[in-house]
C-alpha cells in the first residue's frame, strides 16, 4: 500500500509525496497551535450542551464532567505521546493503520470525518438560527449558506487563514469563561448578594436527585462536549516545528480541561437550582450571569454561543479535510479527493463542505430520519476513535521504545496501566450506552458503519496483499 508523505524518523513532514505532487503547506506557528488546543475545550457544547447534562444529573455534573474529563486527558496524552513522536496529517489514523491494520485506520478515520462533517451541519444550522434571530430578513438557511460559503473559502487559501480565525475565535471564548469563573467565584462569595453556600448542591432533592439514570443521560452529553478536541494533532503536521508544537500544545491542555470544564459546572450549580427551567432552555451560563444581575446577559451570551459555533465550523472543515486526505493518499479512499493547491488540500476541503451542506438540507427536509440517523452515529464516532487511539498506543509505546525511544518526548502516564483504564472506560460508556433505548440505537447504527467501513478495509488490503505477490 502506498503511503504519504507523512514523517521521517525526526517527524519532519518530506519535500514531495509519492509520484512528486506538493505536499500541505507549514503555515501553522506555535501560537495558533497553543489556541487551537485552548479553544478546542471551548465549544458550543459547554455553553449550550451542558445545561441538559445538568437537568438530567443534577448538582453531580460536576463529578461526571470530572470523570469524563480525566479520560479525556488520557486520550489526549496518548495522541501527544504519538503524534510528538510521528506527527502526520493523519494523526491516529495513520498510527492506527500502521501499528494495527488498514481496517483500524480506516475504521478511525473515515467514522472521525464523518463526525466532523456532521458537526458542520448541526453547528451551521445553529449559528443561522441566531443570525436569524438578529437580521430576520435573511432566513436562517440563508445565514448557513452564507457561513458554509465563507469558511470553505478560507479554507481554500491558505491553512494560515485557519489559524488566524481559530487564534481570535479562541481568544474571545478564553476571555468569556475566564470572566465568567471570576464572576462566579465572587458571586459564590456574595459580593453580587447573598452568598448561595451549600444550599443548591444539598437541595432540591441533594447532590444526586436523578440517581443512576440521570448520570447514565448526563454522561452521554459531557462526552459529546468534548468531541473534536484531536484537531490540534492534526493541525500540528502543518505546523514548522510539528514534534515540539505539538508536545506543548498538549502538555497544557490537562489543566485547561479541569478549570474551563470542572471549574465553571462548579460555579453552575453553586449558583443556580440545577432544576430551574432556565438551566436547559437558555443555557447555564445566561442563567447564572442573570442570577448575578449582569446586563444584557442574554444578547452576551448569544455572542460567545455563535463565536463557538462559527469556530468549530472551521476547526470541522479544516479537520474533516485533513483526514480525508490523508486516507485517500494511503489509498482508502477516491484519489481525485488527495489534489493539493498551494499547499491546500482544495478537493478534500470542498467534500467536506459538500457533504456538510447535504447534512443541512436533510436537517430541513429529513429531520427525525436521516440527520437523526447521522447525529446519532456522529455522537458515538468519537467513542469509536478513542477505543483505537488507546489500542494504538499500546503497541505504537512498545515499538517505539525498542526502535527509536529518543522520539518519546511525550510519554503517556502509568503506561500501560492507565491506557488500560481508558480503554476500560470507554467500554463501561458503550455499555451504559447500551442500558437504554436511545443508546442502543445510536450503538446499531455505529455498529453497521464500523462494520462497513472495516469490512472495505480488509478486502482492500487483501486485494493489494495478491496484487503484490504476483510477478511483474
Amino acid at each position: 500500500m502506498s503511503r504519504t508523505s507523512t514523517q521521517s524518523p525526526q517527524g519532519s513532514q518530506q519535500a514531495v509525496q509519492n509520484g512528486g505532487e506538493p505536499v500541505l503547506s507549514h503555515g501553522l506557528k506555535q501560537r495558533h497551535l497553543s489556541m487551537i488546543a485552548l479553544g478546542g475545550v471551548i465549544g458550543a457544547g459547554l455553553f449550550v450542551g451542558s445545561g441538559v447534562g445538568i437537568a438530567a444529573a443534577g448538582p453531580a455534573i460536576v463529578l461526571l464532567f470530572m470523570g469524563t474529563g480525566a479520560l479525556v486527558m488520557l486520550i489526549m496524552r496518548m495522541l501527544g505521546e504519538m503524534s510528538a513522536a510521528r506527527p502526520s496529517t493523519g494523526s491516529f489514523s495513520v498510527h492506527a493503520e500502521e501499528e494495527i491494520g488498514s481496517w483500524a485506520g480506516t475504521t478511525s478515520g473515515w467514522m472521525y470525518w464523518l463526525m466532523l462533517c456532521a458537526g458542520v451541519a448541526a453547528e451551521a444550522t445553529a449559528a443561522g438560527t441566531i443570525m436569524h434571530t438578529w437580521v430576520s430578513f435573511i432566513p436562517a438557511y440563508g445565514w448557513v449558506a452564507i457561513f458554509m460559503v465563507f469558511f470553505c473559502a478560507s479554507n481554500l487559501t491558505a491553512v494560515k487563514n485557519f489559524g488566524e480565525f481559530e487564534f481570535w475565535f479562541s481568544a474571545i471564548k478564553v476571555t468569556m469563561i475566564v470572566a465568567f469563573l471570576v464572576l462566579g467565584v465572587l458571586g459564590i462569595l456574595g459580593v453580587f448578594g447573598s452568598a448561595p453556600g451549600t444550599s443548591h448542591l444539598t437541595g432540591h432533592g441533594g447532590f444526586f436527585p436523578t440517581g443512576a439514570a440521570g448520570l447514565a443521560a448526563g454522561l452521554l452529553t459531557t462526552i459529546s462536549g468534548f468531541a473534536g478536541l484531536e484537531t490540534v494533532t492534526i493541525a500540528a503536521a502543518e505546523s514548522d516545528q510539528p514534534s515540539r508544537n505539538v508536545a506543548r500544545a498538549v502538555r497544557t491542555a490537562v489543566w485547561r480541561i479541569a478549570v474551563f470544564y470542572i471549574g465553571s459546572m462548579a460555579v453552575v450549580v453553586t449558583l443556580v437550582p440545577w432544576n430551574d427551567p432556565k438551566v436547559a432552555s437558555a443555557g447555564p451560563y445566561v442563567t447564572v450571569l442573570d442570577r448575578l444581575g449582569i446586563p444584557a446577559a442574554g444578547t452576551i451570551m448569544q455572542i460567545v454561543v455563535l463565536v463557538a459555533l462559527l469556530s468549530a465550523m472551521n476547526a470541522n472543515i479544516y479537520g474533516s479535510s485533513r483526514m480525508a486526505y490523508s486516507l485517500v493518499n494511503r489509498g482508502q479512499g477516491p484519489r481525485f479527493l488527495g489534489k493539493v493547491t498551494r499547499g491546500v488540500p482544495a478537493a478534500a476541503v470542498l467534500a467536506s463542505c459538500v457533504f456538510g451542506f447535504a447534512a443541512v438540507i436533510a436537517g430541513i427536509v429529513w429531520p427525525t430520519t436521516v440527520f437523526a440517523w447521522l447525529l446519532n452515529i456522529a455522537g458515538c464516532a468519537v467513542l469509536v476513535v478513542w477505543s483505537i487511539v488507546c489500542l494504538t498506543q499500546l503497541k505504537m509505546r512498545r515499538r517505539l521504545e525498542r526502535e527509536a525511544p529518543e522520539l518519546l518526548s511525550v510519554r503517556m502516564w502509568g503506561f500501560p496501566y492507565l491506557t488500560w483504564l481508558a480503554f476500560a472506560a470507554i467500554l463501561g460508556i458503550f455499555a451504559v450506552m447500551a442500558a437504554n433505548a436511545d443508546g442502543r440505537q445510536q450503538l446499531a447504527g455505529t455498529a453497521v458503519v464500523v462494520a462497513a467501513l472495516a469490512g472495505a478495509a480488509h478486502l482492500k488490503q487483501r486485494r493489494d496483499d495478491r496484487r503484490a505477490d504476483v510477478p511483474a
